[in-house]
């Protein structure tokens, strides 16, 4: 059984979490039911529970601060958020379990899922990846992302990435050195988490660091030449919009 701790200073939430968990995911086993943060660090400390459910909005002492007080943590953190409160890119760099309210019982299944089959994932450097995150103005690409694979989690320098190539429902993500990293997510997920001021989706099959791209050649429709010397071909829907991002001389 996986013991949970719910905190949350709304009762209505906490009572459908409770509900919910109950129903859907018996493996769970509900340990305390927390009103506030501080409650909540009391159970926390007394139970030392594999995974806590933590409203983020709270008086007094909200869900962040009481992550704070623990310093380092082991157990698992999902967190439960309004779709608009928070950047949910950043929840999806950190790798950090989340859950948008209402919540979804198919998602929450699949949340519970991914804890029981995580090996060793260092929740509280995930929470400090989440922090940084969200303390940037900008939103800028972050130093360092988490890749979900199939042992847990590998902690990278966003920088050291060239490209990342689509293998059916996962993901090949090269890096610096010839190293290469299967991720249990597909390229639309890392899509949606990366593409911004340096990585663009030039097909469908490829995401690239633009900041890693060496040449781009016009031969054969169009491809671009990386830092490693591969060859990723652009789609000819995309070229243009990909090519006005640099000034030309």
């Amino acid at each position: 059984m996986i013991k949970a701790v719910l905190v949350d200073d709304e009762k209505n939430a906490l009572e459908m979490m409770e509900w919910l968990i109950r129903t859907y995911t018996p493996e769970v086993s509900i340990e305390a039911v927390c009103a506030s943060a501080q409650l909540g660090i009391d159970d926390i400390e007394k139970i030392n529970p594999d995974v806590v459910f933590l409203d983020i909005e709270m008086p007094k002492m909200n869900g962040f601060e009481m992550l704070e007080k623990f310093g380092k943590f082991s157990f698992d953190v999902v967190i439960c958020t309004a779709y608009d409160q928070f950047d949910i890119k950043a929840f999806r760099y950190s790798a950090l379990n989340y859950l948008l309210k209402p919540v979804d019982p198919d998602d929450l299944k699949s949340t519970v899922k991914r804890i029981q089959e995580k090996k060793c994932i260092p929740s509280s450097e995930q929470f400090s990846m989440l922090l940084q995150q969200l303390k940037q103005q900008d939103r800028a690409t972050p130093q360092r992302i988490a890749l979900t694979t199939h042992d847990g989690l590998v902690f990278v320098p966003t920088a050291d990435i060239l490209y990342c190539e689509a293998e059916s429902n996962y993901t090949l993500v090269i890096l610096d050195g010839g190293r290469k990293i299967l991720v249990s997510k597909t390229l639309k997920e890392i899509d949606e988490t990366l593409s911004g001021k340096d990585f663009y989706r030039v097909h469908g099959s490829y995401l690239v660091h633009i900041g890693r791209i060496k040449k781009f050649l016009r031969g054969d429709g169009g491809y671009l030449v990386m830092d490693n010397d591969a060859q990723v071909p652009i789609s000819r829907s995309r070229k243009q919009e990909f090519m006005d991002r640099f000034p030309k001389f």
